[in-house]
């Protein structure tokens, strides 16, 4: 009994065997069919509980990472226990019947006894297994087994496929055995305790019963039962012995034979077939799979002779497979169980899944029925038809397995196929998922089912010819009054254009809308049907159905049973009643009875009519038809819908496209695509000049968005949500619909009240917590008008929406797709599936097993072809087209028609190679359908899916940094010397490519290349110096750098930084020598030399290309991350992770950022009890990341708490209080002076980790001084002074110039804003000095642009027009040549801004075409809301238009949702304050208040940055206009709103962040706020302080405004022509004046004149 494994010969013979038991592989196989055998043997019923419901858990499990290959784990682990322990027994697996097995034991008779003995003893020893076992999903399995013995038969039957079963008295004694079994019992039958040796058998006996249960075997003390165990395998013909003992089956060693091969094939599904000669074999077949179940039960007259059964059976199973071969279905199993015999009967196995497959599986029940019914011997036919998702894979061991099916769905099939007999039954998702009409079903009482603990509604399926019932061929989708038409404005515009014409005209008119299934159709007409209902139109409206295509003018039928009123007719007798009222004066009456058929009447039939040919009646009913319609457009228009017209017959064809010609119709058709070539007149009609051709296409993200929160009942979702929906559903909205089902079953979703803002607590988890508004009126949600009313929708805790598996109802129509390709392309796109949503060519070639690069582009044109993929040459062409779906289009047969056919033949013909040249073209490929990419990676088993997830990790870390243009280093900086953890499973030669990749240098390098680069040739510091040199050439070149910065400063700041040691006395004479213009120039000189060295250089200075970081972060970080979580490798998942966050936030992506950190917390928290330095870093950087999205969305505390907690992890705590703050101060300022003291000496540079760190405190620090600057408390500007100081220390230490720059120069914005008179100055000299120890080369250009922007930047906040004017052009075009979007969008909107205070409008709008062309070339949303937010300024304050006020405002409520410009608070406060304003001087308050509540919610998310301090600027003058309309009202408590407003006004002057450039508006807003009040002496000082300050900086646009207000507030004349209202008309375009300067110096006086209400 002690049989081991031993390895098993892999041919195809062993394999084919293997799916069979020895009774068929050692059979005889004789060509008669049915032919039977008889035989005495024992048979073993094993009944396994617990696997059916384990089955149900993983299909409906949420996610794709439950998939088959767990559960095929689960089931075959326990079950080859059974099918081990049969076989060492010696027995026979018969049959695997999903959770059950039938084995035998062919003996003679004489040998009965003592196998019984045997098998009970194989019975007790598997029940010992499962008797304290608990799988790992903690469902208990166990199992009943009942045994019998006696005379079996085998009977063999089929014709091309061959099938087998075993009957006799000894089959059903078995069954009725295992019934009576508990868990964990074996039973015996009446018969095989009689046969049995009952002195060894201990049993119990069962009441009422003759069967027993055994409890154990009571073997003598000496009895050797391995010995009687031996002597009875003696006896077995095909029992492993001798050479072969150490096997389990005598069949896997079987040699080649063709013969036997070919006849063995026969019992095999040709699904398995098509697999049986590859390797993954298992893996290809078990998955769980959506299929429709078909359970054919025949029960038979009487005691009927084996033959005669026999004969029943072959008859049946040949006509059942010639019915299931026409639509892919297959027989699965034949057993004899419960009554007869039972056909399990498969639609949608892998490779066979077809379009329509449950309309499929039922029209094959009832023709199946409607045959076996006539067999003579049947008695009863039963069928039950179950659709939804089960296991399909191989059960069983090794050496005896089968392809079965196991699900709740199968027990369903049977239950109903038991407890309605006589009949064909469905089950609920079986009837709403057909194409046949409702009419077609009667719904059932509800009866118990075994198993079936909430039976569903079970439907009786009446069969294929029944009459049609007139009235039930409606629509199959009604308006709803409260449920608008999303997304089809066009279509709408486009019957409305149709309608006009057909009602002007005399001629028909044909609106046919093509798309497939899901896009809407139905409704679509509905809509149509409803706007095309007048007074005197006839609206004619019905749905047709798959059946209606195969019943002769049945389209036409109940188009005239509406016309004629017959649709509403209770009888027969009513409607023929009707109909000789309407026919009297048309048709004979003898020829009345011509209609009973197409009626369903019984007019009495007569000799004229009997006579008549069939043709004639046609000519006559058509005729009839024509005249009734002929008189009844007299008095109406008619209008004909046909929903699913595809569907309409031929001769109904025919005759519309009569009518057509004929008479003045108006005809709408929804239809999907053609399968098959339309008839003729269908494709007349499509020709037909009056027809329009509508091929519809997807609806738009925003129109999904306002679908979804339709179908939730709420007024907004989650962004993560939309996104998810968006991608999803493709634009369809059966998709959308799907996934809302799915995720509402897996109670995904939260609705619950909507919490303001403005009174929640932000924190980290509810940063994001932004909700999308439909684009639609918010009336339509049935909402009250109180916040506090309004219902949201949030996404429950801890979901992983990506990672959601697909319903099955869209899974399927996968795998109609999957299974219609061949095996190579089925291949292929299981492996893109791997690689993710997106995959580029070079890395599916990389993993694809034994291609050739010729064989996958033919391939992947093949399926580009078939749009299972889009491709694309660049990432950008891919988002591009991601922001467009695919539009509804017309299209015109009638040109396509008239084009030479030799033409289009030749076009068809070169198609595959153009394709082909197109896919070799493109390397960047898309699945057209991400349910398509979930659906093929489900069939990979994990095993499978790891090795392949492994390859592609291993191809893209090589390419794991940032693009070629930013250095190709980390997104961190050193990152990957900090942690160590990216190249620790590659081999020796990958990183070494990679250190040559990523410029990895030793640190021994380092230092001789720093000697090198010093004795090099220097551009900068040789050729640029002597360039800037004055006549004078004793002067040193720190004297150029000085003349630069004094010529902002005055002499008491000269003097001050002389006694600091800064500037020497000869510094002081260049002051009093040269003029502050020529030092100017020279230093602009300096910008404009560096500009023609970087063209005229010779090696390459400048990028050859833009920014490709956004590319890499979606084709090779992203999918890195998610290949290292799938392979569980947490540590390369979390580093990947913070890379991708690091990349989006450079990005300016926020939302993007905030996603991947929260799955990269999760990683973080697997190994919170990592103490490593390297986790401890980690979290440095995770909680660095965490604050810069913080502090890019505006939350200042939350950013402030987490870049403390950072700097803590980092080594470099922040004080909390003043005292720690001015003691660490102190030390900093230690800290400073030595490190100022050890620059130009030869010093060790920190190591890299060293370096990693700290440039991580640059990042925190660089923050936290900002924020610490928002604050107006005093004291706070000590915290800002020290963080800066602290940030300037660490760049020091890092020893890199461009960090030290940065540094320096945000420590003088700092001193400037913070007031610290003359150390700005300091480092501004420090900051230029630094450029000149750089060679030129690429990282010295961009040190270069960024000092010019910066400064442009700090200059322009200063106030200093002029001068950051002429630096923002130089700035300019460095960034245009260094190709950063993200950076030259921000130079260019402060270059027009400050043109625009100087009243310089040619060169603004030459500056205006840039930004423009810019932004709309690189499509970057924020550099299109900067656009419109200045084009918005000039229709405030400029006076004059560039863009309307419509394009802009569309443009706002189209990009208020972008992921980018929905976090850009300062953008977004600047473009509504704008909006609000507007409104505000237009005095539509309403529409006033809905911006202004806008603007009023992103007030909070403060940032320290210009475009926040414009946009609060300008939401400043909406409280002051407001203010002034509450006086105009005369509202109570306005004197008190006033003073607060002013004193709000007053804190925003003296708050440091607030740059002086903005202080004109300020005290404009302010004196404004003071003459409303009364306060005419403030007014005035205010007036002048803001003149004094424009005077200063040169700002003319303000002066003007000021101006201009002073005069018409203390003017006694008030023209009305001056009033804003009348302004607005007279409002230029900029067409209009650019060419004539007066014109453009009278747009200077249309400005808005804010009105005096005193209080």
């Amino acid at each position: 009994m002690n049989i081991g494994k031993a390895s098993l010969p892999d041919r195809t013979i062993v394999r084919i065997a293997a799916h069979l038991p020895d009774l068929i592989v050692y059979g005889d196989f004789t060509p008669e069919r049915p032919s039977m055998e008889y035989f005495d043997g024992i048979l073993m019923f094993v009944d396994i509980s617990g696997f059916t419901a384990m089955t149900e858990k993983f299909s409906t499990a949420m996610y794709m990472d439950r998939g088959a290959e767990q559960l095929v784990d689960i089931l075959n682990r326990h079950i080859s226990v059974i099918v081990e322990k049969v076989l060492i027994f010696g027995g026979d697996i018969l049959k695997f019947a999903g959770d059950a097995l039938l084995a035998l034991w062919k003996v003679e008779r004489k040998q009965l006894k003592n196998f019984i003995t045997v098998v009970v003893k194989c019975s007790l020893e598997i029940h010992g297994v499962f008797e304290n076992q608990e799988s790992e999903e903690g469902l208990d399995i166990r199992v009943k087994i009942g045994l019998s013995a006696g005379h079996i038969k085998k009977l063999v039957f089929g014709d091309e496929k061959s099938y087998f079963l075993v009957i006799g008295q000894a089959v059903e004694d078995v069954r009725f055995a295992e019934s009576m079994a508990q868990m964990n019992d074996t039973i015996l039958s009446p018969n095989c305790w009689q046969l049995c040796d009952r002195s060894v058998i201990e049993i119990e006996r069962i009441p009422d019963q003759r069967a027993v249960k055994v409890n154990f075997l009571k073997l003598p003390p000496d009895y050797n039962f391995d010995e009687f165990f031996m002597r009875c395998m003696a006896h077995l013909d095909y029992y492993p012995s001798g050479d072969h003992k150490n096997i389990l089956r005598l069949a896997s060693t079987l040699e080649s034979d063709p013969q036997l091969e070919i006849s063995l094939q026969k019992y095999i599904m040709r699904s398995i077939l098509k697999q049986i000669d590859d390797k993954q074999l298992k893996g290809y077949l078990s998955e769980l799979r959506p299929v429709t179940i078909v359970f054919v039960n025949l029960q038979f007259k009487g005691q009927e002779a084996a033959g005669d059964i026999g004969q029943a059976i072959q008859d049946s199973s040949v006509y059942i497979d010639s019915v299931l071969k026409n639509f892919k279905g297959q027989i699965n199993k034949v057993f004899m169980f419960d009554k007869g015999c039972s056909f399990l009967c498969v639609f949608g196995f892998p490779g066979e899944k077809a379009p329509d497959e449950i309309t499929h599986a039922l029209e094959s029940a009832v023709v199946i029925f409607d045959y076996c019914s006539q067999i003579f011997k049947i008695k009863v036919v039963s069928i039950g038809v179950a659709s939804g998702t089960v296991f399909c894979g191989i059960v069983g061991h090794s050496v005896r397995h089968e392809y079965t099916v196991v699900g709740q769905k199968v027990n369903i099939a049977a239950r109903m196929m038991v407890c309605y007999p006589g009949i064909v039954t469905c089950d609920s998702v079986t009837y709403s998922n057909c194409s046949l009409p409702s009419y077609f079903f009667k719904e059932l009482p509800k009866r118990h089912m075994k198993g079936v603990a909430e039976p569903e509604p079970v439907y009786q399926c009446l069969g294929l010819n029944e009459k049609v019932l007139f009235g039930m061929s409606s629509l199959s989708c009604n308006r709803q009054e409260d449920y608008p038409l999303l997304g089809r404005n066009k279509e709408i515009r486009l019957f409305l254009h149709n309608m006009k014409e057909f009602l002007l005209s005399q001629s028909s008119k044909v609106l046919m809308f093509e798309g497939v299934s899901g896009y809407g159709k139905s409704q679509l007409v509905s809509e149509l049907g409803y706007l095309a209902q007048a007074e005197d139109h006839r609206v004619i409206a019905i749905g047709l159905t798959k059946v209606s295509i195969h019943w002769y003018f049945h389209t036409i039928q109940l188009l005239m049973a509406s016309v004629l009123g017959l649709d509403t007719c209770k009888h027969y007798k009513e409607r023929q009643h009707n109909l000789e009222e309407t026919v009297k004066n048309y048709l004979d009456e003898k020829l009345y009875c011509i209609l009973n058929d197409i009626f369903h009447v019984q007019f009495p039939l007569t000799r004229e009519a009997c006579t008549m040919t069939g043709a004639k009646k046609e000519d006559k009913i058509e005729a009839l038809f024509m005249n009734v319609l002929k008189e009844t457009s007299k008095d109406e228009k008619l209008i004909f819908i046909i929903d699913e017209a595809q569907y309409i017959d031929i001769t109904s064809w025919e005759f519309l496209e009569k009518l057509i010609q004929k008479l003045n119709v108006f005809l709408i058709m929804s239809l999907s695509p053609f399968t098959n070539t339309p008839c003729q007149s269908a494709i007349a009609i499509m020709k037909n000049r009056n027809t329009t051709y509508i091929i519809i296409g997807e609806i738009s993200s925003k129109d999904i968005r306002s679908k979804v929160c339709l179908d939730l009942n709420v007024a907004s979702i989650p962004k993560e949500l939309e996104m998810y929906l968006v991608e999803g559903s493709c634009g369809i909205p059966f998709y959308c619909e799907e996934l809302l089902k799915n995720l509402d079953h897996h109670k995904v979703l939260i609705v619950h009240q909507y919490q303001p803002e403005e009174k929640s607590k932000v924190s980290w988890h509810a940063l994001f917590k932004n909700y999308t508004k439909p684009q639609m009126n918010i009336n339509l949600f049935s909402f009250s008008s109180k916040e506090d009313r309004i219902k949201v929708c949030d996404i429950a805790p801890g979901v992983r929406l990506k990672n959601m598996s697909p319903p099955s109802t869209l899974k399927e129509i996968s795998l109609v797709q999957l299974d219609s390709m061949s095996l190579s392309q089925q291949m292929l796109v299981r492996c893109a599936a791997i690689i993710g949503q997106t995959f580029t060519t070079a890395l599916l070639f990389e993993i694809l097993p034994c291609w050739n690069m010729k064989m996958m582009v033919e391939a992947l044109a093949t399926l580009v072809q078939s749009s299972i993929f889009y491709c694309f040459q660049s990432q950008k062409e891919l988002r591009l087209a991601a922001k467009r779906r695919g539009a509804t289009r017309e299209v015109h047969h009638r040109s396509m028609a008239l084009k030479a056919s030799s033409e289009i033949e030749g076009r068809e013909e070169d198609q595959p190679y153009v394709l082909e040249n197109e896919v070799t073209q493109c390397h960047i490929l898309r699945f057209c359908k991400p349910i398509m990419q979930k659906t093929a990676y489900e069939l990979w088993l994990k095993d499978q899916k790891a090795a392949l997830h492994v390859k592609c990790a291993r191809f893209l870390e090589e390419s794991a940094h940032k693009c070629e243009h930013c250095g190709s280093g980390d997104f961190i900086p050193y990152h990957h010397y900090a942690v160590d953890i990216r190249l620790n499973t590659l081999d020796l030669d990958t990183v070494k490519k990679m250190i040559h990749t990523h410029g990895v240098k030793r640190t021994k390098e380092v230092f001789t290349n720093k000697e090198r680069l010093s004795k090099k040739s220097d551009v900068l510091t040789d050729d640029l110096r002597i360039d800037l040199m004055w006549s004078d050439k004793g002067r040193s070149k720190i004297q150029n750098r000085f003349c630069y910065i004094v010529m902002q400063c005055s002499r008491q700041e000269i003097l001050m930084l002389k006694t600091q040691g800064v500037i020497l006395s000869h510094y002081h004479y260049l002051f009093f020598l040269t003029s502050p213009e020529k030092i100017g120039e020279k230093i602009l000189y300096f910008f404009d030399i560096t500009l023609d060295k970087i063209t005229a250089a010779d090696e390459i200075l400048i990028p050859t290309e833009s920014c490709q970081c956004q590319e890499v972060l979606e084709s090779v970080l992203l999918p890195l991350a998610y290949h290292f979580t799938v392979l569980e490798e947490l540590d390369k998942a979390l580093y990947y992770y913070l890379e991708i966050v690091a990349g989006y936030i450079s990005l300016n992506d926020n939302y993007l950022a905030y996603l991947h950190l929260c799955e990269g917390e999760k990683l973080l928290q697997s190994r919170k009890h990592d103490k490593s330095w390297c986790h401890t870093f980690e979290s440095a950087i995770f909680y660095t990341l965490k604050g810069q999205v913080s502090f890019n969305v505006g939350q200042m505390v939350l950013a402030k708490k987490m870049m403390r907690k950072a700097l803590k992890l980092l080594k470099r705590v922040f004080p909390y209080n003043c005292i720690s703050v001015l003691l660490q101060t102190h030390v900093e300022k230690s800290k400073h002076a030595f490190h100022i003291s050890q620059q130009g000496k030869d010093i060790c540079p920190p190591g890299k980790r060293k370096l990693a760190q700290l440039h991580q405190q640059i990042s925190c620090l660089s923050s936290l001084w900002q924020i610490y600057s928002l604050d107006y408390a005093c004291h706070y500007k000590y915290f800002a002074h020290l963080a800066s100081m602290m940030q300037v220390n660490s760049a020091l230490e890092t020893q890199n110039n461009f960090q030290i720059i940065i540094a320096y120069l945000d420590y003088s914005l700092h001193s400037q804003l913070a007031g610290y008179q003359g150390l700005w100055f300091k480092y501004e000299v420090m900051a230029f000095e630094k450029i000149f120890n750089e060679p030129l080369n690429r990282e010295t250009v961009e040190i270069i642009a960024y000092v010019a922007e910066k400064l442009s930047y700090i200059k322009y906040i200063m106030g200093y027009l002029d001068l950051s004017i002429q630096l923002g052009f130089r700035a300019h075009g460095m960034w245009q040549l260094i190709k950063d979007p993200n950076r030259h969008c921000f130079v260019l909107q402060r270059l027009t801004v400050a043109l625009f205070l100087k009243n310089r409008y040619q060169k603004m709008m030459e500056v205006m075409d840039w930004m423009w062309s810019f932004a709309s070339v690189e499509e970057h949303a924020i550099s299109q809301g900067l656009f419109y937010d200045i084009c918005l300024d000039i229709l405030l304050y400029g006076g004059f238009i560039y863009r309307t006020f419509e394009e802009c405002l569309e443009f706002i409520n189209d990009q208020e949702d972008n992921k980018i410009l929905k976090f850009h608070s300062g953008l977004l406060l600047a473009l509504y304050s704008d909006v609000a304003i507007w409104f505000a001087r237009q005095e539509q308050w309403e529409n006033f208040q809905v911006f202004y509540n806008r603007a009023k919610k992103l007030v909070q998310r403060k940032t320290p940055s210009v475009l926040y301090c414009s946009g609060f600027s300008k939401f400043m003058e909406c409280q002051v206009l407001c203010l002034q309309k509450q006086i105009q009202d005369q509202m109570e408590n306005v004197q008190d709103i006033g003073v607060e407003l002013l004193k709000t006004l007053e804190n925003l002057v003296a708050q440091s962040s607030t740059g002086p450039i903005f202080h004109p508006r300020i005290y404009h807003l302010m004196a404004y706020v003071c003459i409303l009040m009364g306060d005419e002496e403030n007014c005035n000082l205010f007036l002048r302080t803001a003149l004094q300050i424009c005077d200063i900086q040169g700002n003319v646009l303000e002066k003007i405004w000021l101006t201009i207000s002073k005069k018409w507030w203390y003017s006694d004349k008030v023209s009305e022509e001056d009033s804003w209202l009348q302004i607005v008309l007279r409002l230029p375009r900029w067409s209009e004046i650019q060419l004539d300067e007066n014109k453009i110096k009278a747009v200077e006086q249309n400005k808005f004149r804010f009105k005096i209400t005193i209080m």
